[in-house]
């Protein structure tokens, strides 16, 4: 007997059944709502079965005094907080605003979405309008941004241009995605790296995200011992894998990953204009891995067009998984960065896969579909922590034995290669000079310094043929040599890069876009969609190429906008800060002091060459001052 009277519940029956009324109801006019029985929670059929509550009917559990109460207390302790000191209660500040907004959007987009559109749409209708002579101002910007040596910017065409070379369909290229999705990674870019608020926030946040990542420490410490940091990365790093495991999985059970990935997806959608199922999957990728996003939309896949899975597998190269994340940082790699990567990444991946895999066909799956996500089958939280802790047990070895064989792998190819050039006396031929002469006109056109552009192209050599994890290890024993602030250049070998070559590496090396990735994901998606094996083995290396690429491509946003230090007199600093005999520890003094340290050459005892033109007495203060460890301050003559 489903009834529908506006603003009431009304229960009607025969004999066996009871008449209540229930007034002040949020269902909307009309609205069907199924009936029940005595105590509004059974129905009795034939069968003994019971239907589904509405939606409407859901509303109905009276929660306000319990909501209110919450809030209030909850509003009331920030505020107390706030008050106290409102630096240690800024965390707590910026979750419950955080908070408000989110609960505020889920009620404000739905509701007018159609005015927001309206208000956007003269907008849209001005760049259809004057997109002829735009696309001119936009192309003639590029050019003077490459005649005025802009290598990060330059190189940012190139790979547009080439992509467009060879593009799939070259004639089929819809520019509104291209040009959405770059120009919306540069937005997020120019926010994060070059304003005072959103650098700072950023820093704050992977400041924040380091610490939580330490409370891995309480249970390494327990299971392995208190010297367990004697092994750091199998008994320090890898247990983080666990610990984000069991983080995420208790997120995805609360509902939030999902309701994240949604809002994420919906931007992608009205902002680069991809279809439905590629943005909801490359909000995915930017928590979960390239194996597990494909099955948020599992019965999806055997109804995608080629472009879409080119599009997603390239999302998927491009990004890597939140629950490695902290695996890199605990390698010393900045966090920050990290995220911006994260960030950027996603419209980057969209934008190059439109450009390299135009879409020719008609998308079939709608936008409601393709919003739909599974929830987690855990019955509580603890069975949510427990299960995601297990899942993690598999990429906790994956991660152990690739290691192993691609270090072994790595040691006896540089080991063949030596004993190969010693026939033609050149002993010194390794894999990573190979990659250093194959990737280093890449990682210039990113925006490096001609002098460290082998040493990111041996990164990039070590990320595409093994996987990001070794480069990132690589990347982060040079940041430690940098740090000890001993001589660039030991015996004409380099030994480390500067700040800015390290920045743009950390972008470029962000994704899982490498060889063993490609059979993984092929293996994956044709488990998932057999019926699609030919056309997914086809977009396959078109889409790790894509990925790569994209990762350049976010490396030469973060070349263009990454900010240098600001020259600052050494010489007069050095000098006077040395002028009594005492090191002075201030800032510029160690800057400085770090300086000159890279800047000198050191070939043996005595053979010491200060950069800079300083003299042999502030390159010897400044050893003493911050003592690095590849360099012996004894080697230093005295100053005569």
């Amino acid at each position: 007997f489903p009834v529908e009277i506006p603003g009431h519940l009304e229960v009607v029956g025969g004999p066996d059944f009871l008449l209540k009324l229930r007034p002040n109801l949020s269902c909307k006019p009309g609205e069907s709502i199924p009936l029940v029985s005595g105590g509004f929670n059974s129905w009795p059929f034939s069968d003994g079965s019971s239907p589904a509550e509405s939606e409407c009917q859901k509303k109905l559990v009276p929660m306000g005094p319990i909501c209110v109460c919450f809030l209030t207390g909850w509003l009331a302790m920030v505020i107390s907080a706030c008050v106290l000191n409102f630096h240690r209660a800024l965390l707590l500040f910026v979750i419950t605003v955080a908070a408000i907004f989110f609960v505020v959007w889920d009620h404000f987009i739905p509701k007018y979405e159609h005015q927001i559109e309206g208000l956007l749409s003269p907008g849209r209708e001005f760049l259809e309008s004057h997109w002829f002579w735009l696309k001119w101002v936009i192309w003639s910007s590029l050019i003077l941004g490459v005649v005025f040596c802009l290598v990060s910017f330059g190189g940012l065409i190139v790979y547009i241009i080439l992509l467009f070379l060879f593009s799939k369909h070259p004639s089929k290229v819809r520019w509104r995605p291209v040009f959405w999705g770059i120009g919306l990674q540069f937005l997020l870019g120019l926010i994060i790296l070059r304003t005072g608020p959103g650098c700072w926030a950023f820093q704050w946040l992977g400041n924040k995200i380091e610490t939580f990542l330490e409370y891995t420490d309480a249970g390494a410490s327990f299971v392995f011992g208190e010297n367990y940091t004697d092994h750091f990365f199998a008994f320090k790093v890898l247990p983080m894998v666990v610990f984000f495991g069991a983080v995420m999985s208790v997120l995805y059970y609360l509902g939030l990953m999902q309701w994240i990935i949604r809002k994420v997806g919906w931007l992608m959608l009205v902002t680069v204009g991809s279809s439905p199922i590629e943005s909801v999957v490359a909000a995915c990728n930017v928590f979960f891995g390239y194996t597990e996003s494909p099955l948020q939309i599992r019965p999806y896949l055997p109804y995608l067009t080629r472009s879409e899975f080119h599009a997603i597998m390239t999302t998927g190269f491009a990004t890597i998984a939140a629950n490695v994340f902290g695996t890199y940082v605990s390698l010393g790699i900045s966090p920050a960065h990290l995220l911006t990567a994260s960030v950027m990444s996603v419209p980057a991946s969209l934008a190059v896969a439109k450009l390299f895999w135009p879409e020719t066909e008609t998308p079939k799956i709608s936008l409601k579909n393709a919003m739909k996500m599974g929830m987690s089958d855990s019955r509580n939280i603890l069975e949510a922590a427990s299960q995601g802790a297990s899942a993690s047990i598999s990429l906790v070895a994956n991660i152990t034995v690739i290691l192993i064989a691609f270090l072994a792998l790595s040691s006896f190819a540089n080991a063949a290669l030596s004993w190969l050039g010693s026939m033609f006396d050149y002993p010194q031929l390794s894999f990573e000079m190979i990659c250093s002469y194959i990737f280093m006109p890449f990682s210039f056109m990113m925006g490096v310094d001609w002098q460290d552009s082998f040493m990111v192209g041996k990164l990039i050599g070590y990320k595409t043929f093994y996987n990001e994890l070794v480069a990132y290890g690589r990347l982060s024993k040079l940041v430690n040599l940098r740090k000890e602030a001993g001589p660039k250049f030991v015996n004409g070998v380099q030994q480390y890069m500067s700040i800015r070559s390290e920045t743009i590496a950390t972008y470029a090396l962000y994704g899982f876009g490498n060889i063993s990735s490609l059979g993984i994901a092929i293996g994956t998606f044709t488990s998932i969609a057999p019926s699609r094996k030919r056309d997914i083995a086809a977009v396959a290396v078109r889409a790790l190429i894509a990925g790569i690429i994209s990762s350049f491509m976010t490396a030469c946003i973060a070349g263009i906008l990454s900010s240098t230090p600001v020259d600052i007199n050494c010489h007069h600093i050095l000098e006077n800060a040395f002028a009594s005999g005492l090191p002075q520890n201030t800032t510029n003094v160690v800057s400085c002091c770090q300086n000159l340290l890279s800047s000198s050459v050191v070939t043996g005892p005595g053979e010491v060459i200060p950069g800079g033109n300083h003299s042999l007495n502030s390159l010897k203060n400044c050893c003493e001052l911050l003592k690095p460890s590849t360099l012996n301050c004894t080697w230093i003559p005295d100053a005569f």
